[in-house]
């Protein structure tokens, strides 16, 4: 029997090989999208979970209370106890097992291998790293690794780079320490970090290295910071992440005198709450939370869990249109069907076999496209791979669920799809089918609701990825403060700038391709703004501090609304000045009437002259609002980001005057360079990925609608081509005969268009409130939407019109 119902299932395909096509094709495609979103929201949620210990690893941080309730690392020795933090948690709390210290890169540092130079981010950390975290070793043991302080590891990757082949163990390397280079011998190769983790390193050295030769790290003025990341593996079913007091009295005994100490720092917090709070962050949630910023942490590709949601609701929608479609398309091909099945009652066969029929064809339809499906989106993982900036792969192991979802999906999908017409057709009673009495509606509000649903859901995802190409558009062609277009943007972390900046700033300023060169401590763009904070004065009143060139303010463009700018001072000036901006001149009370020749007591050991309030800008992404901040100068000839303005126009000769002048300044180091405007607008990579994601899912939903939509064309015209040929003889022209079955149509777009608009602004409004910087929403983009959407209707189902329009009504009326 069941071989019966395959043996009618392909012959029925084979009649009707155009819908046959254009249903597996339907289903194929939402399948594969479905697929891919899953792949990637499946891979964002699987974040540190191949590490063995991964339920019981943690990372203290201390939530501050009085910074407006910003996470922050202590990672300092602390001075009471004269040891780390991690120290003092295996010391005093009995439920934590290890810990692992890390320091994390800060630029990069050059290592010479015995074939070449490199730059190379250098990270340190404990050696028990190996045993809390599973990081296999290709060659080496993770008991010797990092055994002595001059050990490290390197990824087989970089060993390659280094040395042509990652079988490198006991190989020696100079890495450059401050100003000298420093020998470190090869002690482990480890296979190359998967990028799903949350530690990731390129060259591991000795954290006890880093702790002992801090001061090694300084080049000239140029302080690298240390930034210390501290793990711990509690015991299994450990409740101390939960233990608030506990966690407390710990925080306490590091510092008896905290409280007093904050409070003569004129320190507030809020009211029945601790000015800090000690915590506890599980390793497996680091990568959704983010809400966190830690104090210059490096936590990759950190993901807010809303995102995940709305990509999750993204696929399900677009699956959901593909199985509408999928639907429609078997109830069109089944209308004419409704003889076939009066037929086979006649002669003896019963309803349950009629319905295992038609579910037997959907689902062999429903198989098959699974199957080009997954070939499809396996074809399409390298452009979605780019266009989500991940590495995904396919893979039963890392994926195991993925296969039983796609399983399910297969038959649920499969299921409903067959049910419809099953039910229908099977309850048919012979008679009537044989004497054309019956059929199956092509205008009934099921089907007129599945078209309905499905536009809906397509015109709310063209809003939103209008909406989403505007915001950040907008972000990336705003003017943040200053002029961000014509710079080229220079580390100098690896040479003394009080040396190179003046021998590179006399050269470069010979040529008239070059308009300007200054120098600043922090830089500007994503991963370079790393700014000193401090509470000037101590009264309440917090500020970002960024140590600038005096030529800084005119090279980038800012504009000085009241006051005068820096003028070179000498290592005998003894009086602070600083420029504040506007922010913060209104946080202290002031104005630019009478901000000018203020003083800040206090400030850095010193009393601080404000000689200047600049224009607002933006340091930080425009999505985030303006905080106070200041500029100062010291007798220092340079920082570590030079900034040189150039010409509009080909940078290829001003890069090369640069080049040349670095080389004598700088022999030996690689002058690495940027573009600020590429720095900055690497602030909206994710924006640009979302809206990569969600415009391509909105042209997939808009192609799947108007494959179910052709499928209801098809059944209308199945339905009315009786009525098309007494309407042609009775004078009827193709224009009256199309118009009429494009109206119907027409009247579901625009429903659809009713309901998805609201909603879509409800959900794109409450998006941009996350942006302090942000459009408002145009009623053109609904516009827009709404004709797009009936555009692409009138093309898909006008040629269907057209051709039950023109039929003969001959062949329509001969078996009346």
């Amino acid at each position: 029997m069941i071989k019966s119902y395959f043996k009618i299932a392909l012959r029925n395909l084979q009649r009707q090989k155009v819908l046959a096509f254009i249903n597996i094709f339907g289903l194929s495609v939402g399948i594969a999208c479905f697929s891919l979103l899953l792949l990637f929201i499946a891979n964002e949620f699987s974040f540190d979970k191949f590490h063995k210990n991964a339920a019981n690893i943690y990372r203290p941080y201390v939530l501050d209370n009085t910074l407006n309730g910003e996470p922050g690392e202590s990672n300092t020795d602390f001075s009471a106890l004269k040891i780390t933090m991690a120290e003092a948690m295996k010391q005093d709390l009995p439920d934590v097992q290890e810990f692992v210290r890390v320091q994390l890169p800060w630029g990069e540092n050059l290592v010479r291998s015995e074939k070449n130079t490199e730059r190379v981010s250098l990270t340190f950390a404990d050696k028990s790293l190996f045993s809390v975290f599973t990081f296999p070793l290709k060659y080496g043991n993770a008991s010797t690794a990092l055994h002595d302080m001059n050990d490290i590891v390197l990824t087989e990757t970089r060993a390659k780079e280094l040395f042509g082949s990652d079988d490198v163990v006991d190989k020696t390397v100079e890495i450059q320490i401050g100003t000298t280079f420093q020998p470190f011998r090869v002690s482990a190769v480890a296979k190359d970090i998967p990028a799903n983790s949350t530690i990731r390193f390129d060259v591991l050295g000795n954290f006890l290295y880093a702790k002992a030769n801090s001061g090694r790290f300084t080049i000239g003025n140029n302080w690298h910071p240390t930034v210390w990341q501290t793990y711990v593996q509690l015991r299994p079913g450990s409740k101390l992440p939960d233990d608030k007091q506990q966690l407390a009295r710990f925080l306490m005994s590091l510092n008896p005198n905290y409280s007093a100490d904050l409070k003569n720092a004129r320190l507030t917090w809020r009211k029945n709450e601790r000015p800090f709070i000690f915590k506890l962050q599980p390793l497996l949630s680091i990568h959704t939370d983010s809400w966190f910023h830690g104090w210059s942490f490096t936590d990759y590709e950190v993901i807010d869990p809303k995102t995940i949601w709305i990509l999750l609701a993204i696929a399900g929608g677009i699956l959901l249109i593909a199985c509408i479609n999928f639907t429609t398309l078997a109830i069109g091909r089944s209308a004419g069907r409704s003889k076939e099945v009066g037929v086979r009652k006649v002669i003896g066969a019963g309803k349950r076999q009629v319905i295992y029929q038609f579910l037997t064809e959907a689902l062999v339809l429903s198989i098959v496209s699974a199957i080009f499906g997954l070939l499809l989106a396996k074809i399409l993982l390298p452009w979605f791979d780019q266009l989500s900036g991940r590495d995904l792969h396919f893979s039963l192991t890392l994926y195991p669920q993925m296969i039983l979802a796609l399983i399910g999906l297969v038959l649920i999908v499969g299921l409903l799809a067959g049910s419809y017409p099953a039910l229908v057709l099977s309850n048919f009673k012979p008679v009537e089918v044989l004497r054309n009495k019956t059929r199956v509606g092509g205008s009934n509000l099921f089907t007129r609701s599945l078209v309905t649903f499905q536009f809906a859901l397509s015109i709310m995802l063209i809003v939103a990825t209008t909406v989403i190409l505007q915001q950040t558009k907008y972000l990336i062609n705003k003017n943040p403060g200053f002029n961000k277009e014509n710079v080229v943007a220079i580390d100098a972390s690896q040479v003394d700038p009080n040396i190179v900046f003046p021998l590179f700033k006399q050269a470069v300023l010979n040529y008239p391709n070059i308009v300007g060169v200054t120098s600043a401590e922090a830089g500007l763009g994503a991963g370079n703004e790393l700014l000193g904070y401090s509470d000037p004065g101590g009264s309440g009143i917090s500020a970002a501090i960024n140590g600038v060139d005096p030529d800084y303010i005119k090279v980038l463009g800012m504009r000085l609304l009241a006051g005068r700018n820096f003028e070179p001072i000498t290592a005998t000036d003894t009086v602070k000045r600083i420029i504040i901006n506007e922010t913060m001149m209104r946080a202290l009370g002031w104005t630019t009437q009478n901000a000018i020749g203020r003083t800040i007591k206090n400030f850095q050991g010193g009393t601080a002259h404000v000689i200047g309030v600049v224009k607002n800008f933006n340091y930080r992404p425009l999505s985030e609002g303006i905080k106070n901040q200041l500029f100062e100068t010291t007798s220092d000839k340079g920082y570590i980001h030079f900034y040189v303005r150039i010409n509009a126009g080909n940078p290829a000769t001003a890069l090369s005057i640069m080049q040349k002048a670095w080389n004598s300044a700088a022999p030996g180091v690689p002058m690495k360079y940027s573009f600020l405007d590429e720095d900055v607008n690497n602030y909206y990579n994710s924006e640009q990925r979302w809206s990569g994601i969600v415009g391509w899912a909105g042209g997939i939903s808009i192609f799947l609608a108007c494959l179910g939509l052709l499928g209801l064309a098809i059944l209308a015209g199945i339905n009315r081509i009786k009525e098309v040929g007494i309407r042609k003889v009775l004078g009827a022209s193709v224009l009256n005969i199309t118009s009429l079955l494009l109206k119907d149509f027409l009247k579901l777009i625009l429903i659809s268009f009713v309901i998805a608009s609201p909603l879509a602004w409800y959900f794109m409004n409450r998006w941009l409130q996350d942006y302090a910087t942000r459009i408002n929403i145009s009623w053109t983009v609904f516009l827009f939407a709404g004709s797009f959407s009936i555009a692409i209707a009138l093309v898909t189902i006008g040629f269907q019109a057209i051709k039950v329009a023109i039929s003969n009504p001959v062949k329509s009326l001969r078996t009346e």
